[in-house]
């Protein structure tokens, strides 16, 4: 039997994704036995992170700085911007390193079962940044679900009026797929063939 603080920090790490009971008390034990090397550097990265970490007012990333890391990039290209559901999904992108522009991340997508509305994501702030100008390709690079591509189908009506280019990823992506999960090959091809919407 563990005391009720390591009892406690058991149950908190195996409510994270993708960890169970079993998996959190191996980590526990982990962290324990590697108190200096894993526990203590694990706990300093978790405090700095929760001190600094904010939204960016920019396109909505996570990230310790406001703007984040990709919009102060002075490399991005700035005439490309890639419209995503969610952080994970621009992580996603962000990992196979072939997107060259900015990110635009809604907060999910639209969803009549789960009362998601057009006023729920951040679209009013997508549709501006593309009215100010200097964009010349919107990627719509929604998740392959009904509620994915009916998004994307809303959000190119929302900006047909405007003189850029709507393409949105190429179909080899898996029916009920989400970006997060998907290698880094994958999401290659799905960049490299991606395509206007019609």
């Amino acid at each position: 039997m563990a005391s009720p603080e390591i009892e406690a920090l058991t149950q908190a790490l195996s409510r994270l994704p993708g960890l169970g009971p079993r998996s959190a008390r191996r980590a526990v034990l982990h962290l324990i036995k590697k108190r200096e090397t894993a526990l203590v550097p694990l706990l300093a990265a978790l405090e700095r992170v929760s001190e600094r970490l904010s939204t960016c007012s920019t396109c909505g990333n996570v990230d310790t700085s406001d703007p984040c890391a990709v919009c102060s990039d002075p490399r991005r290209d700035a005439r490309a911007l890639c419209v995503v559901e969610e952080v994970a999904d621009l992580w996603a992108l962000e990992r196979s390193r072939l997107f060259p522009g900015r990110f635009h991340v809604l907060g999910g997508r639209l969803s009549a079962l789960e009362g998601v509305r057009p006023e729920d994501l951040a679209i009013e702030g997508l549709v501006a940044r593309i009215a100010k100008g200097g964009i010349d390709e919107v990627v719509l690079a929604m998740n392959a679900t009904l509620e994915g591509q009916t998004t994307a189908h809303y959000l190119a009506e929302r900006i047909e009026g405007y003189p850029v280019r709507v393409t949105q990823l190429a179909h080899g992506l898996p029916v009920g797929g989400e970006l997060d999960y998907l290698d880094e090959g994958t999401l290659a091809q799905a960049l490299r063939a991606r395509r206007p919407v019609a």
